[in-house]
């Protein structure tokens, strides 16, 4: 059997922190609701079942907790923490998709939510 690409999926995290240009955001904080699309070869542990030879949840969870209780003006940078982090710590990750999203923007509008979404590539995976 021959493996084209794997992903990793984390959908939905949810979060209460406390990023934002306006002082009430920094104050009262907001729910986020975060989703990653990891490009990671788990190739092996299709066969091993070894959780060695694919890219742990928890510890992406971990990093992606830590890093949601640093407040940030913008969710962009939030996005650009968190990848930095997850690809630092996980060097052979290929590739994330990563959406952020405040779930009750103060922007006088009646939406689910608004946010970010970035497609990082590790230039040092050799992909």
């Amino acid at each position: 059997m021959k493996v084209k690409e794997c992903y990793i999926n984390i959908t939905n995290l949810r979060f209460h922190a406390y990023h934002g240009v306006l002082p009430q955001e920094r104050l009262t904080g907001n729910d986020y609701l975060l989703t990653l699309h990891i490009s990671y070869d788990f190739s092996e542990a299709l066969i091993s079942d070894d959780v060695r030879h694919t890219l742990n949840y928890a510890e992406v969870y971990q990093i992606v907790s830590e890093e949601m209780k640093h407040s940030c003006n913008l969710l962009e940078k939030v996005a650009g923490n968190i990848g930095s982090h997850l690809i630092q710590a996980f060097p052979l990750i290929q590739a994330i998709d990563l959406q952020i999203t405040k779930v009750n923007p103060p922007m006088g509008a009646d939406c689910k939510g608004a946010g970010v979404e970035v497609h990082l590539i590790n230039d040092k995976s050799g992909v």
